[in-house]
């Protein structure tokens, strides 16, 4: 079970880092930013898709990252 909480935490820290490239505005075609779109993209359009964004700002990270914490605490 370690792992799995360790592999929910680095996936946090994904969707931090597409956060924070959200706001430099780097070009998709950009390894590191092609990395992180390509894992977190997946999880959060469908998120974007039920709640849409508010005065200009995404919560979707901000949901993910609460689902994250509740499954791992959830789990252990």
């Amino acid at each position: 079970m370690p792992l799995l909480a360790g592999l929910i935490d680095l996936y946090s820290l994904v969707v931090l880092v597409s956060v924070i490239m959200s706001w430099m505005r780097l070009d998709r075609h950009n390894p590191l930013a092609a990395i992180v779109y390509g894992l977190t993209e997946p999880v959060l359009g469908p998120i974007r898709k039920v709640l849409p964004p508010m005065r200009g700002l995404d919560f979707s990270p901000m949901v993910l990252l609460i689902a994250l914490q509740l499954l791992k605490g959830f789990l252990f």
